[in-house]
């Protein structure tokens, strides 16, 4: 079946190559909002070969990219009056940043995908623009010594693309600086949401059906009474690292996410004390203190993974440490809120 982006073939010495199209239809932009909440994010992916944007030639350039499909639609936008291939790596419907710290964009695929698409019959030149966040999946000199192909990184955002080409495809300084801005942090928050909240329905769930529980035994007047308080607490502790941390992310204080994670968590929690729906007792306070920050904490330091800035070591690192407090945070914080009920 025809994909809606495809809008033609190519004529080449290596037979007929798909034309795509570089406006995107309503499908496309359907498609990105659904992966924008987590919907069919893990299948949204085209399949890897070589497509051809305009009227590209033996001449034209060639820019490599993932078969993720939002990473495909914004490369393909950015091309808009210009004739060139596009070669789409197998990154198993994975982003480029993502799939080069995973190694599906990498060397050895992207040797094999010249070599499928009979690259070297199509073009003339052996130049390959690959973008620069999947640096550090690619051996550019291997990938030379292999297929003769050179490879050039091009600029971090594809917007600039014409600027680097412009520029006899060299990218300054500006267009090499990865940027994690409030918008591409925003973009995220949905896919954040999403993606923890079937454990968030249990926890508030479980959270609501113990809050019967009382010295006299299971109550149902006392379960309607503080039920939604802490069902409303634990949503309020999970937007916290969901959403106001994410979007606070560079103004919280520390350089761990942990540590950064536990701010909004506290901060809420000031939220929610001031707001009466802590209920009543100290030891109450300190546990839902516990639970605020626990959560937050947790959930922020998992962003940790949708970021540019951070290293696999630096990570394992942080969770070595972080992990075994977060857990015996929210531990004693559930404990003293169970015992909370009897007192």
């Amino acid at each position: 079946m025809k994909k809606q982006y495809i809008e033609g073939w190519i004529d080449t010495k290596a037979g007929k190559i798909p034309k795509v199209s570089t406006d995107l239809s309503r499908a496309d932009k359907w498609g990105t909002l659904k992966v924008r909440w987590s919907i069919n994010r893990m299948n949204y992916k085209v399949n890897p070969g070589l497509y051809g944007v305009g009227n590209p030639d033996e001449d034209s350039l060639v820019f490599v990219s993932a078969n993720y499909k939002l990473s495909f639609d914004i490369l393909r936008r950015e091309l808009t009056g210009l004739d060139a291939w596009i070669m789409v790596l197998d990154t198993k419907g994975i982003n480029v940043w993502c799939a080069a710290g995973k190694g599906t964009f990498g060397t050895k695929e992207m040797v094999n995908r010249i070599r499928q698409t009979r690259l070297p019959q199509i073009v003339r030149h052996r130049k390959l623009i690959v973008p620069q966040l999947g640096a550090t999946g690619v051996s550019a000199h291997l990938v030379t010594r292999h297929t003769g192909f050179l490879v050039f990184y091009g600029p971090v955002r594809t917007f600039d693309i014409k600027s680097f080409l412009e520029n006899g495809m060299k990218a300054s300084k500006e267009m090499r600086q990865v940027r994690f801005s409030f918008y591409d942090r925003l973009l995220l928050v949905p896919t954040e949401v999403v993606h923890g909240l079937k454990y968030l329905v249990f926890a508030m769930a479980l959270f609501f059906l113990l809050s019967g529980l009382s010295r006299s035994g299971y109550s149902s007047e006392t379960l309607l009474n503080t039920g939604f308080h802490s069902s409303l607490n634990l949503m309020l502790a999970y937007l916290a690292g969901t959403v106001l941390g994410p979007l606070l992310l560079p103004w919280l204080p520390g350089r761990s996410f942990s540590l950064k994670g536990f701010f909004p968590g506290l901060v809420l929690f000031v939220i929610a004390f001031l707001g009466k729906i802590m209920g009543k007792g100290l030891i109450g306070i300190i546990a839902w203190m516990l639970l605020f920050t626990a959560i937050s904490s947790f959930i922020l330091m998992n962003f940790t993974g949708a970021s540019t800035y951070t290293s696999l070591s630096g990570v394992k690192k942080e969770m070595r440490v972080a992990v075994p407090l977060q857990i015996a945070a929210f531990a004693i914080g559930a404990a003293l809120w169970i015992v909370n009920r009897f007192v």
